[in-house]
């Protein structure tokens, strides 16, 4: 086994990763970057209950829904040549979200903008594996892409709520636009090409990055493997009715529309991974993510995502909520615990040089496990300071284990395939995400409706309302008398912050189970993979300390 490291990055290449960042932090920003700017927008252009939805998911949905499809296009016909593409489309699409003048021309460019994220995500992860060959250098980038993945969601909410003091809503668009042309400026000169087979450009590659493997000659297209829309068609009709059908029935309970979704989904999901098993050159190579070094990543950080989203919205919600601070304040407050990951993130990288990146992740996911365990203890007159450590202890264990799971997935896959393997973390991400939401929230909202089906005050009207939701007592409680008001939000806080306990002790017990997982089954996966049948075996670039460690 050869345990020479792998040729070392210089400048060039950090600074191509710090070029590629930009847009990484914008695709994540723009999931959240409309909570702020909806009351503006629903002012300005009068959507209708379902319209605002759909503004708000539009983006969501599509991001998730190409992200398989983004990732295997871009190991055909080149990352940078995708990320380029899917700069321009996020350019002009933001630039035309700015002044759309309908609800309908606005929810239409939000399903452009996702199908530039979506272009955008998997390329980004996958160049870094073409740009860092060294491993420290490797787990040093892919920690850096977690993090600014992670931050950019905190950030949308706060970016949103400071444009919004000074500018109209679509100035929340308008950012996107110099940084997208920035991208398309810089990323030709600083960062190399790298695809399966799509031919060279003859453009002689500057800096260490080493030379790809092509892939095998095909009859058909002249050693381009086909593109395969059917896969892909598949994909999209597998990924978007599962995650359509787990938000909304996290929204509104279950309802016969979201579970047939679901059903569909899963239906399109089989039939899917059937026909990837009988293609020479698959969307998804279903062997890689059999390997414990790729799998076991993706499964970790669906959990991680589980765990993150479905307790985001609760933590915003107390904030504001129940201890009374304004939704830009709470936004501020928010990113404290991005002090956390700038913390752990990187010792984590560190010590996963050391000793096996198994019983890192499980470090991680423990120290997660404590945080949402400081959380169960919350109440509603706890300081601000005790909610903001808790919140910061999760967070920076979530993003530590996150960061191992990468890498070693990153690493486990052949650079030939770095975009689809990064495509298949980030759908497990959006998967894990609508899971957190729908299940954890839902456990939230039972908890809070059977505190509250005997906490209202005798007399007060719209009771229903009062027991679904802690907006819907508050909304409530402003038409009552002082006394009547403080009684039923005295109730309804309390009862909300019941249910985050409760939801908290479930993302705790998912942590551990993270954890368990990681340990038990991942111990040694990051040894180098067998060859996949066909192809060159890719050569172990770590040193023989840490082969001895693992």
């Amino acid at each position: 086994m050869d345990n020479t490291p792998g040729p070392r990055a210089g400048r060039k290449e950090w600074t191509a990763l710090g070029v590629l960042m930009l847009p990484l932090l914008l695709v994540s920003m723009d999931v959240s970057v409309l909570y702020f700017a909806i009351p503006s927008i629903s002012e300005d252009l009068e959507p209708s209950a379902t319209q605002q939805l759909w503004i708000l998911d539009m983006y969501g949905f599509v991001l998730a829904g190409l992200l398989i499809t983004m990732g295997a296009l871009g190991d055909r016909i080149g990352r940078r040549r995708l990320v380029l593409v899917g700069a321009a489309v996020f350019g002009l699409a933001s630039a035309a979200a700015a002044y759309a003048h309908s609800a309908e021309l606005l929810i239409a460019v939000r399903a452009l903008l996702g199908l530039g994220g979506a272009a955008l995500m998997p390329s980004t992860l996958a160049l870094v594996r073409n740009l860092f060959h060294d491993e420290k250098q490797r787990a040093k980038a892919v920690t850096l892409w977690t993090a600014v993945l992670t931050t950019g969601i905190s950030l949308g909410p706060v970016v949103s709520g400071l444009l919004l003091e000074h500018f109209w809503w679509g100035s929340v668009f308008l950012i996107n636009v110099p940084a997208m042309a920035l991208l398309l400026a810089l990323v030709p000169f600083l960062v190399p090409e790298s695809s399966t087979g799509w031919p060279s450009t003859g453009r002689p590659s500057t800096g260490p990055a080493a030379p790809e493997h092509p892939a095998p000659e095909h009859p058909a297209t002249g050693g381009r493997p086909r593109f395969d829309l059917l896969s892909s068609a598949l994909s999209l009709g597998a990924l978007l009715p599962v995650i359509y059908g787990v938000k909304e029935w996290a929204r509104h309970g279950y309802a016969p529309v979201p579970a047939l979704g679901i059903a569909v989904g899963l239906l399109f999901g089989v039939v899917f991974m059937r026909r990837q098993r009988r293609l020479e050159h698959p969307m998804i190579d279903l062997g890689l993510l059999g390997r414990r070094a790729f799998g076991g990543p993706v499964l970790a950080n669906l959990l991680a995502m589980f765990a993150t989203v479905g307790m985001a919205v609760f933590f915003s919600q107390y904030l504001q909520s129940v201890l009374g601070q304004s939704p830009l304040t709470a936004a501020l407050w928010s990113l404290v615990p991005a002090a956390g990951v700038a913390v752990t993130a990187p010792t984590g990288a560190a010590l996963a040089q050391r000793i096996d990146r198994a019983y890192v992740m499980g470090g991680g996911f423990a120290l997660s496990a404590c945080g949402f365990l400081l959380i169960t203890q919350l109440q509603t007159d706890s300081p601000l300071w005790y909610t903001l450590l808790g919140g910061s202890v999760y967070a920076g264990g979530l993003v530590a284990a996150m960061t191992i799971a990468n890498e070693l997935a990153l690493g486990a896959a052949p650079p030939e395939r770095a975009g689809s393997a990064a495509a298949v973390l980030e759908s497990g991400q959006e998967l894990g995400g609508a899971l957190g939401m729908a299940i954890l929230g839902s456990v939230g909202a039972a908890v809070y409706s059977r505190d509250m089906a005997d906490g209202v005050p005798a007399g007060v009207p719209h009771a229903d309302a009062v027991r679904e939701t802690l907006g819907g007592a508050a909304a409530v409680a402003s038409e009552l008398p002082g006394a009547v008001a403080e009684t039923l939000l005295t109730a309804a806080r309390e009862a909300f912050t019941h249910g985050m306990g409760i939801a908290a002790i479930g993302a705790a017990v998912a942590m551990s189970g993270a954890g368990l997982f990681s340990v038990v089954f991942l111990r040694g996966a990051g040894r180098a993979a067998a060859p996949v049948p066909g192809e060159p075996a890719a050569p172990d670039h770590r040193p023989a300390s840490h082969e001895a460690a693992l």
